[in-house]
């Protein structure tokens, strides 16, 4: 075998860096993965069914190649933790069902222990049962692996090896003494217990592997966005690390995800195994629907997102954020939404100002309050930065560890001796009875709401409209970005939505209020057009 590092797989400024550290390019190992692949291993479904794994160009030159390929000087493999985000469909699963095949059966290891991970035991079980399959398919697997699918086990009693499954709603971890590792769909892991446990479960192998493939998520707090963000800064050269093997294909953030070259650029199986047809018709789905967009993006683009299925398109959000004359709203005609949530987190009363003659636009004024000490206990484990917030004064914090209705009470007064609200929508089930009855003594105008599907699925339409016609300016708020970003809506059997505060990530108080004050204003929002969300001018 060769020990050099070619030109071909020196490819980056960390590889350079890692020749100076001694590790080098082996050629005879690389081709040695690619040959178990494509000379031993059978396609098992689909048109492909019973024909040899013949790798695609990106899965044998930008993943098998170097990751198996890259040596250390004692000889052993360079990279101990590989990261790899391909969207969708482009074989990851496949892929990964061969590595862990190679690490079991073609990688000379002893009593090798391999583990397919995922999140619940069903997800695991997909690479398990394309591995599982493929080895009672191939002529030189076959005579030698026991295949207990019951239990999904495979197992080669000539060197006292297995590959089974291993999931985070199963596993113990006395025991474990990994060769290879391959967890599949990484973002989907909960909480980081079935990582840390086999991270370094390989401690005592020579060479062990963990390989991680997954689309992207939305969780910044994950251990997948952990890795995410230390692959990128691997391959930006932002730190150096030779154990790291990282692959990412994605669309940038600022790339025009309708752009059929933006999707090749994500998709390297686009065309091949991904039909351009279907791409085009989600696109098209995504773009009819802003719920749509957010899964269109994670899972075909690979993009990360804020939130699991974002209602709201933060793009168009933010192009209704321009600043907006405050004084002149004084006095004007507004209908309120009054979010009372619960004592212990944030309260939120929201005005909508319909436009004024000449005007094309209706406007936004928020005000949120929240008991200090659970804003101080939040700032430290949720990092919600409540105390930022109310520094800057964007959020009232009332004294003790549940919010003083009585502060709400003298601030909506003074609100409403600014501005003319014609009636402010509240929770008709809200627990604090005794506040709105004291507003209602005070002279304003209540009007009782329900929050289910009747009577918020078509002012959250309008509210979606408004946002998607660029017809809302809500001043930049950071509390309601924030809560604009936490979005996630229900839907009915009939096709109606409306927001839901227990899918969404984190709070949506203020949204929650503003669609109950669209409600009030009985508006009728007409959908923009394809053509002018585009922005192509129709006669």
């Amino acid at each position: 075998m060769s020990k050099k590092a070619t030109k071909r797989a020196t490819r980056s400024g960390a590889d350079e860096r890692a020749v100076a550290n001694g590790c080098y390019y082996d050629e005879g190992a690389a081709a040695h993965v690619v040959s178990f692949f494509e000379e031993h291993l059978r396609l098992t479904k689909g048109r492909w069914a019973g024909k040899p794994f013949i790798l695609m160009d990106w899965a044998r030159e930008d993943v098998l190649e170097p990751m198996f390929g890259w040596m250390r000087e004692d000889g052993s493999r360079r990279f101990r933790l590989a990261y790899i985000e391909v969207p969708k469909k482009n074989s990851k699963s496949t892929m990964c069902a061969g590595i862990a095949l190679y690490l079991l059966a073609g990688d000379a290891e002893p009593s090798a222990e391999v583990y397919c991970c995922a999140a619940d035991r069903n997800q695991a079980g997909i690479v398990y049962r394309h591995a599982s399959a493929m080895a009672k398919a191939s002529p030189l697997l076959k005579p030698y692996i026991v295949p207990r699918d019951s239990i999904k086990n495979l197992a080669i009693p000539s060197s006292d090896s297995f590959l089974r499954v291993l999931s985070a709603d199963s596993y113990t971890a006395e025991g474990i003494d990994a060769h290879g590792v391959v967890f599949d769909e990484l973002h989907t892991q909960k909480n980081r217990a079935l990582w840390d446990c086999l991270r370094y479960s390989g401690a005592a192998r020579r060479q062990p592997l963990i390989v991680a493939i997954t689309t992207a998520g939305w969780d910044r707090e994950s251990i997948c966005y952990k890795q995410h963000t230390r692959a990128m800064q691997v391959l930006e050269g932002s730190i150096q690390d030779d154990s790291f093997f990282a692959y990412v294909r994605s669309a940038d953030k600022g790339d025009d995800w309708t752009s059929p070259k933006v999707w090749k650029k994500a998709n390297p199986a686009l065309g091949d195994i991904i039909s351009i047809d279907d791409m085009t018709r989600e696109c098209e789905e995504a773009r009819e629907s802003l719920s749509n967009e957010n899964a269109f993006r994670r899972y075909r683009l690979c993009q990360w997102t804020e939130q699991e299925h974002r209602w709201l398109s933060m793009d168009k959000w933010n192009a209704c954020g321009e600043p907006f004359d405050i004084e002149a709203l004084k006095g004007r005609k507004c209908y309120g939404g009054l979010d009372l949530s619960t004592t212990t987190d944030l309260s939120a009363l929201v005005l909508l100002f319909p436009p004024d003659i000449g005007e094309p636009d209706y406007k936004l004024l928020s005000w949120f309050w929240a008991p200090r000490d659970r804003a101080e206990l939040r700032a430290r484990t949720d990092r919600a930065p409540y105390l930022e917030w109310g520094q800057a004064g964007l959020l009232t914090l009332t004294d003790g560890e549940v919010t003083d209705y009585d502060v709400i009470r003298r601030d909506i007064n003074a609100i409403a001796d600014t501005y003319g609200i014609e009636e402010l929508a509240v929770d008709r089930l809200f627990q604090g009875a005794q506040l709105c009855t004291q507003l209602t003594a005070d002279g304003l105008n209540l009007a009782a709401h329900g929050m289910g599907f009747l009577s918020m699925a078509a002012p959250t339409v309008a509210f979606e409209r408004l946002v998607l016609a660029g017809m809302l300016r809500h001043g930049g708020n950071p509390i309601l970005r924030w809560m604009a970003s936490n979005v996630t809506v229900e839907t009915d059997a009939a096709g109606n939505i409306k927001p839901s505060k227990a899918k969404s990530q984190e709070r949506i108080d203020g949204i929650t209020a503003a669609v109950m004050a669209v409600g009030l204003a009985d508006l009728v929002i007409e959908k923009p057009s394809v053509y002018e969300e585009r922005g192509v001018l129709t006669i």
